[in-house]
């Protein structure tokens, strides 16, 4: 029987839901505040901590599945979730049990309300999730390892409390840019913030101008630094029947066949990245990995809402490509593995993002394009979307509709094997649509 505040689950999130009204505050005195009033319980954790600007869950997925299926217990926290609050915080790949979650926000609420009184204000919602997972996984459920998603950046991220055991940061690309600075080097700079002294890094960045920021921060941090393409490397990509087949060489290690169910050559790269942060782990914390424990782990690797196909009659893929270069990369894998299909893309967008942009990049792909609202706060008014892409689209067929879930039956009924729906944007609104699609698929079936 829960004995704090909250009697039902759904008010627990629900009062960690409305301290999204806070907004976003960089720094972590808040978070630094929080641990110290737990007994900083963040410091008995191996973590495994992973920024960028896309594939952070793709590669949390990846670690999280493999270290699984060599013997260790993981704790994984990404963000945002895709199907429900509970994804965010998981133990051995399954969500934290209602009852636990409820224990957890019972114990942080206090705590959240002292330090509101205080010269740093109330906590955000982030910053009490983060505060839980750490909460979930040194005093709960005591995984070896913590795959450890950054939310936003890096530097001022409240993740950032953590000292890993290994630091990565995937990519970095033009999002946030309100936050974190309008050149690729600020964002660099932000996302460079969670490398620590001695803590081994590995990235998949190769622009000049970010890679620069990882390598300056790297020495002077004296972390030893692995980079895509210059110590890791894919050989040998061809498609099979989980998805991708590859063989990645590392200086440590080489694996052939190794397989993986998510599609796109970004996916491949992401594989990478995780199999050589793996490496480090056996080579600098001793960590006992098999390669065929490993190569069943990333042949079960699953990160919804990534390239993720929903139904096959009509094709329908699921991506949550919210700034330009994740649309980029949906791009090409659409061109890669459905080059003759008609693309009918649904696109719902937050209105904060560089929306323009993304459209340049999809647009040249798209036998039309419908322009929706996501059911967010932030969700960008597809008319105000459509008056600002004008000089973009060119002749691409473009429609509006505020009620995507009326334009989406509309184009699941009108289908034929010529024709593909790629919906796309925001994870808010991919998570919606998903969840939709998953009761939609449910009524067609008991017809």
């Amino acid at each position: 029987m829960n004995e704090g505040p909250f009697q039902h689950v759904n008010d627990a999130i629900g009062w960690v839901h409305q301290l999204l009204t806070l907004g976003i505050k960089p720094g972590l005195k808040r978070m630094e505040w929080m641990m110290e009033q737990l007994g900083n319980p963040h410091r008995r954790l191996k973590f495994i901590h992973i920024a960028g600007t896309n594939g952070k869950g793709s590669v949390a997925s990846f670690l999280s599945y493999a270290l699984r299926e060599a013997g260790y217990d993981v704790g994984t926290f990404t963000s945002p979730y895709i199907i429900r609050f509970q994804n965010r915080i998981q133990y051995n790949l399954k969500d934290i049990p209602d009852q636990d979650l409820m224990e957890l926000t019972s114990k942080v609420k206090p705590l959240a309300e002292e330090l509101s009184k205080t010269e740093w204000g109330s906590p955000t919602e982030f910053e009490v999730i983060t505060a839980m997972a750490i909460l979930y996984f040194a005093t709960v459920s005591f995984p070896d390892y913590v795959v450890w998603e950054t939310g936003l950046g890096g530097r001022l991220d409240s993740t950032n409390i953590v000292h890993p055991v290994v630091s990565i940061i995937t990519n970095i690309g033009y999002d946030h840019i309100n936050i974190l600075g309008e050149s690729l080097k600020s964002i660099a700079s932000e996302k460079a913030g969670i490398i620590k002294s001695g803590v081994p890094v590995v990235t998949a960045e190769e622009k000049k101008e970010a890679l620069s920021v990882i390598e300056e921060m790297s020495q002077l941090k004296k972390a030893s630094l692995y980079r895509f393409n210059q110590h890791f490397f894919i050989k040998e990509e061809h498609f099979s029947k989980v998805g991708q087949r590859f063989s990645f060489q590392s200086p440590f290690k080489e694996y052939s066949g190794v397989e993986i169910q998510l599609l796109g050559k970004h996916q491949l790269m992401n594989a990478a990245v995780a199999l050589m942060a793996l490496e480090i782990l056996r080579q600098y914390n001793a960590a006992i990995l098999e390669e065929e424990d490993v190569k069943r782990g990333m042949a079960k690797a699953f990160w919804p809402g990534r390239f993720e196909k929903v139904s096959e009659k009509p094709l329908v893929i699921l991506d949550g490509a919210h700034n330009p270069e994740g649309m980029s990369s949906l791009v090409d894998a659409l061109i890669q593995l459905y080059p003759e299909k008609e693309k009918h893309v649904i696109l719902g967008v937050l209105k904060d993002k560089n929306y323009e942009e993304m459209v340049r990049r999809l647009t040249p792909i798209c036998s039309s394009l419908t322009l929706t609202r996501p059911f967010h706060e932030r969700g960008a008014n597809p008319e105000e979307v459509a008056e600002k892409i004008k000089p973009i689209i060119g002749d691409a067929t473009v429609f509006v509709e505020s009620q995507w879930e009326k334009v989406l039956r509309i184009m699941m009924n009108d289908w034929n094997h010529k024709k593909m729906i790629v919906i796309t944007g925001s994870l808010y609104f991919i998570s919606d649509v998903r969840k939709f699609l998953v009761e939609y698929n449910k009524e067609r079936i008991g017809d």
